[in-house]
């Protein structure tokens, strides 16, 4: 990187801090939230909130964009003994517009074996729902969805008219599986992309934000479109898709 390469913003929110939740029939996983601080006048405890901000806003991970992000599903996808790796290839030059010289952007330099189902195997959160499986992938989300409903469990009050939703005062696991099963939600989790915090989208489950990024053909670096990345999931986006127009 050079000077006029923007550095990647990390460190935790203002009056806020990162806090983990483990799972209980999972207990391996950590769900990630944030916890802000209340003023000592309100009397009253931190306020919890969803939290899709990643690794940048944790203190105790430090971010180097040439190493890639931490494989946080890895164990659990190895661990349902579906997959099998195998060799990919490497980038070619026509991926990257055939761009030479100072145009073009190197390989990236960490290379991970592509997996891929075994022989009569689906390994998608829809076919373990619908084998009657729940995956840690579907308790993290329940534990994401339900933020503080376990203090006031019993007491919230249903205002409104549903139009059609069955939203429960509590989002169990088993719900998480019941709606995934029933193709009323998805949860993204490609088993290539295990750094991915699982969330689920569907009509039963909190409003998701996605955001656009993506280079230019004039300009920007890859610095660059991760610090976008970054400053969208700090702001709240759940989901980011690349729209890149410009080379590599």
């Amino acid at each position: 990187m050079n000077a006029l390469t923007p550095t990647v913003s990390t460190g935790p929110l203002p009056a806020s801090r990162k806090i983990h939740k483990s799972g209980v029939l999972h207990s391996q996983i950590r769900v990630p939230m944030r916890e802000i601080a209340v003023h000592p006048t309100a009397g009253e405890p931190p306020v919890t909130v969803y939290d899709p901000s990643g690794p940048y806003t944790d203190p105790a991970i430090e971010t180097d964009i040439e190493k890639g992000l931490a494989r946080l599903r890895q164990d659990w996808i190895a661990a349902r003994g579906d997959v099998v790796p195998y060799d990919g290839r490497h980038v070619r030059p026509e991926d990257n517009g055939f761009a030479t010289g100072e145009r073009l952007t190197r390989e990236f330099s960490v290379r991970n074996r592509p997996l891929r189902a075994k022989a009569g195997k689906a390994v998608t959160q829809l076919a373990y729902a619908r084998a009657g499986i729940i995956t840690p992938e579907m308790e993290f989300v329940a534990i994401r969805e339900n933020l503080g409903r376990e203090i006031v469990r019993g007491r919230l009050q249903q205002d409104g008219d549903a139009f059609g939703a069955s939203i429960p005062d509590f989002v169990t696991p088993e719900f998480v599986r019941d709606e995934v099963a029933r193709g009323r939600a998805i949860i993204p989790a490609n088993i290539n992309h295990p750094e991915s915090e699982p969330m689920i989208i569907g009509r039963n489950f909190l409003v998701k934000i996605n955001a656009n990024i993506g280079n230019s053909a004039v300009t920007s670096s890859m610095a660059e479109e991760v610090e976008k990345m970054v400053w969208a999931i700090r702001w709240g986006a759940d989901t980011v898709m690349d729209l890149s127009t410009g080379r590599n």
